[in-house]
C-alpha cells in the first residue's frame, strides 16, 4: 500500500491546503466552501469562449484557461451543453465544463475513473485538480480522474440569484428568509434547473460523451448526497463509491444528530486531551445558549443570537479539524472559552467566534447552495401548503421536538442555513420528487463511507445512516477528524481509500486509525 503523504503538493512543492492557510488562516465550514471559493475565484477565470460544446477536446483545440494543469498527467478538457430544465427548451441551456485527468502509469487502460465532488452545494471542482479527494500517487498512476464543475459553478455557467454570501451567513433569520425568497424570484421558471438530479444527469452526460463505461463517484460533504443521487439515477454506471463526511437522502429535518454531535464532540476532545471535563463543557454550552436565547451579544457587528452562535459552533468549529494536528483550532479553544462565558466573561468566546466568522470575501457561494437545498431537502412543512399553513406546520414541529442537544429547537433550527425555516418562502416545483422520495434501489456496488468523529456538520450518526442506504457498504469512523475526514494529513485515510478502490474492502488499512493524534485543547482553568 502506498504511503504517499496527504494532502498532495502543488507543482511548487507546497500543499494546496498549506497555501490556503497562508492566505486565509484555518479553513471554514461546508467542506471548506467559504474560504476555498475565494481562492478558487482568484485561481481560475472562466473562459468566455471554450472548446466547442459537446465535442471532445482535440490536440489542436484551444485549451480552456480553466483547464487544470496537473503535473505528470495528460488532461483533456471540454464542455458539454445540457438543457437548463429538461423538457423546457425555451429556458435555454447550460454549459458543463469537465477535465479528464489521465492516469500517469504506463498501462494503456485505467483501472477505473474516479469522479469526485467536494460538496457545497456551490463548490466548483476543476480548480482543485486531483487534490479534490484523498488520492495517493499510486491511485493517480492507475486511475483516471474525471473533474466536473456542477451546473451553476465555475466553468459550468455560474449561478447568481442575488445572494450576498457574508450578509447571508451572519444576517438575521428574517434577512436569510428574505434573501432566499429574492433568489427564488430572480430564478422564476428556472428554479427546476438547480437540483441534485439535474447535476447528476449532467455528470452522466459527460461520462457518456467521453465513452466511459463506469465511474467511481467520490463525494465529500454535500458531494456524498449528490453522488448517492447519481447512484440512484444511474446505478448501472457505478463501479464503486467513496463517501467522506456523509449524510443520508432522508435525514432528520430537525438535524437532531448534528445538535447531539456538538455535545458528543466536546466530550470526546475533553476525554482525549485531559484538558477539560466533558460534562462541564456541555453544561457551560447550555448556560451560554440559554443566555444568548434571551440576551444576544454582538461580535464584530454580528448579532450573536442562539441561532448564529449555534451555526458557528456546529459548522465552523468542527470544520477542517484535525487536518493540522499541531494547530490550536477554534474547537480546541472552545471549552475554555465556554467555561469563562458561563461565568459572564465573554472575552475569549468573542475572540473564538470572531475567528470562525471571518468573511472569506466571495459574494457568490450561497446562490447554488440555497437553490439546491430548497429544491431537494426534507422540510418540516408540506411543500404544497400555502404560506400561512407552512408557518403553522413548522412551528408545531418545533414545539413538539423538545430541545436539540444543548440548544432550544428554535435556536438550532435557526443555526441551519440550509434547513429550519430558511426555505419556507421557496416555491414548490410541480411534480418534483425529492431524492428522499424516490424508491429506486441503490446499486449493490461496494461503498466506503468515512466519518470524522469530531464532525457536527455530517456527524457519524448520519454517516451510519448513509452507509445503511446501500446493500454492500463499509463504514469507517475516523477519530480526531472533523469535517471532512479525508482532510486527514498523515496518509492514513488516503491509504484506506486506496485499499478500498483496489480491493473493495479495507482489509488491514484501518490499523493506522489508532495512530491519529488527538487535537490540541486549551486547558480549562
Amino acid at each position: 500500500m502506498s504511503t504517499t503523504p496527504w494532502p498532495p503538493t502543488s507543482a511548487s512543492g507546497i500543499s494546496i491546503r498549506d497555501a490556503l492557510r497562508q492566505l486565509w488562516g484555518p479553513l471554514n465550514p461546508r467542506a471548506d466552501t467559504r474560504q476555498l471559493l475565494s481562492w478558487l475565484i482568484v485561481a481560475v477565470t472562466v473562459a468566455a469562449a471554450v472548446v466547442a460544446c459537446g465535442k471532445p477536446a482535440s490536440p489542436t483545440a484551444a485549451r480552456p484557461n480553466w483547464c487544470p494543469n496537473i503535473p505528470d498527467h495528460t488532461t483533456d478538457c471540454g464542455v458539454v451543453t445540457r438543457p437548463l430544465v429538461e423538457g423546457s427548451p425555451e429556458l435555454g441551456t447550460i454549459d458543463v465544463g469537465y477535465a479528464l485527468v489521465r492516469h500517469s502509469g504506463k498501462q494503456s487502460s485505467a483501472a477505473g475513473t474516479i469522479m469526485p465532488n467536494p460538496g457545497g452545494p456551490g463548490v466548483p471542482t476543476l480548480t482543485y485538480g486531483t487534490d479534490v479527494a484523498a488520492l495517493t500517487k499510486g491511485i493517480l498512476a492507475d486511475y483516471d480522474v474525471l473533474l466536473i464543475d456542477p451546473r451553476g459553478t465555475g466553468a459550468s455557467t455560474p449561478l447568481d440569484c442575488g445572494i450576498d454570501e457574508h450578509p447571508f451567513e451572519v444576517g438575521t433569520r428574517e434577512y436569510q428568509r428574505s434573501a432566499v425568497a429574492h433568489c427564488a424570484g430572480a430564478l422564476g421558471p428556472k428554479i427546476p434547473g438547480y437540483t441534485s438530479a439535474a447535476t447528476a444527469d449532467d455528470f452522466d452526460a459527460v461520462r457518456e460523451h467521453l465513452g466511459i463505461a463506469k465511474v467511481i463517484p467520490y463525494g465529500s460533504s454535500y458531494g456524498t448526497y449528490l453522488m448517492t443521487v447519481y447512484a440512484q439515477r444511474h446505478p448501472e454506471r457505478v463501479q464503486s463509491i467513496v463517501l467522506a463526511g456523509a449524510y443520508p437522502l432522508h435525514f432528520d429535518p430537525l438535524q437532531r444528530p448534528n445538535a447531539d454531535a456538538v455535545d458528543l464532540t466536546l466530550h470526546r476532545i475533553c476525554d482525549r486531551s485531559h484538558a477539560c471535563n466533558g460534562d462541564v463543557a456541555v453544561s457551560d454550552l447550555r448556560a451560554v445558549t440559554s443566555r444568548l436565547r434571551v440576551a444576544p451579544i454582538t461580535v464584530d457587528h454580528i448579532v450573536m443570537t442562539e441561532g448564529e452562535f449555534g451555526n458557528l459552533v456546529f459548522e465552523g468549529a468542527t470544520s477542517d479539524v484535525g487536518s493540522d494536528p499541531d494547530e490550536m483550532t477554534p474547537l480546541g479553544r472552545l471549552p475554555a472559552a465556554l467555561h469563562k462565558a458561563a461565568q459572564d466573561d465573554d472575552a475569549d468566546l468573542r475572540t473564538v467566534l470572531a475567528d470562525i466568522a471571518t468573511p472569506a470575501g466571495n459574494p457568490d457561494v450561497d446562490d447554488l447552495y440555497v437553490a439546491v437545498a430548497c429544491n431537494d431537502y426534507v422540510t418540516l412543512w408540506s411543500p404544497d401548503a400555502n404560506p400561512a399553513t407552512r408557518e403553522s406546520e413548522y412551528h408545531r414541529a418545533l414545539a413538539a421536538s423538545g430541545n436539540l442537544g444543548s440548544f432550544s429547537a428554535e435556536g438550532f433550527a435557526d443555526a441551519q442555513h440550509d434547513g429550519g425555516d430558511v426555505c419556507i418562502r421557496w416555491p414548490t416545483i410541480p411534480h418534483h420528487q425529492r431524492p428522499d422520495q424516490v424508491s429506486s434501489p441503490l446499486p449493490a456496488a461496494p461503498v466506503l463511507v468515512l466519518s470524522g468523529d469530531l464532525d457536527a456538520i455530517t456527524p457519524d450518526a448520519n454517516g451510519i445512516l448513509a452507509s445503511r442506504q446501500f446493500p454492500r457498504s463499509t463504514f469507517v469512523e475516523v477519530p480526531n477528524l472533523g469535517h471532512t475526514p479525508d482532510n486527514e494529513p498523515s496518509g492514513c485515510v488516503a491509504g484506506i481509500v486506496e485499499t478500498f478502490l483496489r480491493t473493495s474492502t479495507t482489509e488491514s488499512s484501518t490499523e493506522c486509525l489508532g495512530h491519529i493524534p488527538a487535537i490540541k485543547v486549551e486547558a480549562v482553568q
